[in-house]
């Protein structure tokens, strides 16, 4: 398994967490590192409800089976919506997901700030449909945002975690999405059927 250690050599994380499938091989990587991360559900732009429920159980699912602590932002996709207004016809990876990443992050950032983390990451780095850029630009601008607090810039498609996160996708028997969460990349999935 890979070897990871925190920026400030923390054993305490808070975890912003996708979807249980993204997150699992991850959450056994810092457990075996001795890592203990509390995971960190924002998810506002998952549309619809329903999916956002299905995907909130799953990592509900995963986490106490752990024995670690999960923590919902609450849905609000509304304000999700209203935030990236005008970036809706923008492609995967354009401006639309850097302010998405950036509004979930900076969330995450918070509730840090809030309640004793110093150090945060997130299981969108996971993903080769998303930009690992992005997804640090959108970090370190949240962590600056709370002085003390610090965005783990980790590539979580190395180190085997890929390979280990299917495994364990069938061990679980986990729902696996067939989109990023949103209405727009759903549209376009719909689109190219």
């Amino acid at each position: 398994m890979l070897k990871v250690q925190t920026p400030n050599g923390d054993h305490k994380v808070l975890l912003h967490s996708c979807c249980a499938p993204c997150s699992s091989a991850i959450i056994e990587c810092m457990l075996e590192n001795g890592i203990r991360p509390t995971v960190f559900y924002c998810n506002p732009n998952i549309y619809p409800q329903a999916e956002y429920e299905i995907r909130k159980n799953e990592a509900i699912r995963f986490v106490t089976s752990k024995n670690l602590d999960f923590i919902d932002a609450d849905y609000d996709y509304a304000h999700w919506l209203y935030s990236i207004k005008g970036l809706e016809n923008e492609p995967e990876r354009g401006g639309r997901c850097l302010k998405c990443f950036t509004l979930r992050l900076t969330e995450t950032a918070r509730y840090a700030s809030e309640h004793g983390f110093s150090v945060f990451t997130t299981t969108l780095a996971s993903s080769r449909w998303k930009s690992l850029e992005q997804i640090n630009e959108a970090g370190h601008r949240a962590a600056a945002l709370y002085p003390g607090i610090l965005f783990w810039e980790q590539n979580w498609r190395k180190g085997g975690l890929q390979d280990r996160r299917n495994q364990l996708l069938k061990v679980y028997d986990f729902y696996n999405q067939q989109y990023c969460g949103c209405e727009f990349s759903m549209q376009r999935l719909e689109k190219n059927k």
